[in-house]
C-alpha cells in the first residue's frame, strides 16, 4: 500500500527538555511547554517560528527535524508494542511525515506544499536517537530508532506548513513505500 504525502504532526518547544550530559534523561529534563499546532510559520535561514531552534546557526544543520510515523510503527513492530502505542510527536521532532522516505532526502534539495506554497529545505544527515526516545517513548526505542532516527534540514525558503496532506518536489529518488526504513548511519539509500 502507497501512502500519500502527509504531515501529520508538527511540534514546538521554546526550550531544550533533556540534557545530553546526563545519564539519566529524567534528570536532565527541562521546564519548557511543548505544543502541537495545526501549521507553524517557517523562516528561510532559521527554522520554525517559536521552536528552540530558531535562528541558532549550527554545524548539523539542524534548524528543523523530521521523522516519519512509519518508523515509529516499525519500532512498535520491533519491541513488541501494540499498534499505535507511540506518539511520534514525542521524538520532539518538529514535523511529523507520512508517505515520505525521510532517508532518500538526505544530502538533498527537497520542498513541502500543504497548500501556501511551497517550502524549501536543504538537507543533511539523520537526526540521531538519544536516551530522551527510551525514556519517553519506551525502552529499547533508542536502539530501535537507529537508522531511521529523522532528518534535519535547513529551510531555504519561507512559508507555512500545516497538518494534512503535502506534495514533495525532490529531484531524486523517492519512494514512498521505504519510509520508516533502517539504513545504515551516513549512507544515502539507492
Amino acid at each position: 500500500m502507497t501512502t500519500s504525502p502527509a504531515i501529520v504532526g508538527l511540534v514546538v518547544s521554546p526550550g531544550h527538555n533533556y540534557w545530553f550530559h546526563s545519564h539519566d534523561p529524567a534528570d536532565g529534563v527541562g521546564p519548557h511547554p511543548t505544543t502541537y499546532p495545526d501549521q507553524v510559520e517557517v523562516v528561510a535561514g532559521k527554522g520554525i517560528v517559536g521552536d528552540r531552534f530558531f535562528g541558532r546557526a549550527t554545524r548539523l544543520a539542524a534548524a528543523v527535524s523530521f521523522v516519519a510515523a512509519e518508523a515509529l510503527q516499525a519500532v512498535e513492530e520491533g519491541l513488541g508494542l501494540a499498534p499505535g502505542s507511540l506518539d511520534a510527536r514525542l521524538t520532539r521532532r518538529n514535523i511529523v511525515t507520512r508517505g515520505i522516505d525521510l532517508n532518500a532526502l538526505r544530502h538533498g534539495s527537497f520542498g513541502l506544499d500543504t497548500g501556501d506554497g511551497t517550502v524549501w529545505f536543504e538537507a543533511a544527515g539523520e537526526t540521531s536517537p538519544c536516551a530522551w526516545m527510551d525514556d519517553r517513548l519506551a525502552p529499547g526505542a533508542r536502539g530501535a530508532l537507529r537508522g531511521r532516527g529523522g532528518l534535519r534540514a535547513n529551510p531555504t525558503t519561507s512559508g507555512h506548513l500545516r497538518l494534512g496532506p503535502a506534495r514533495l518536489e525532490f529531484d531524486g529518488e523517492h519512494d514512498p513505500r521505504r519510509a520508516g526504513e533502517r539504513v545504515r548511519r551516513g549512507r544515502v539509500p539507492r
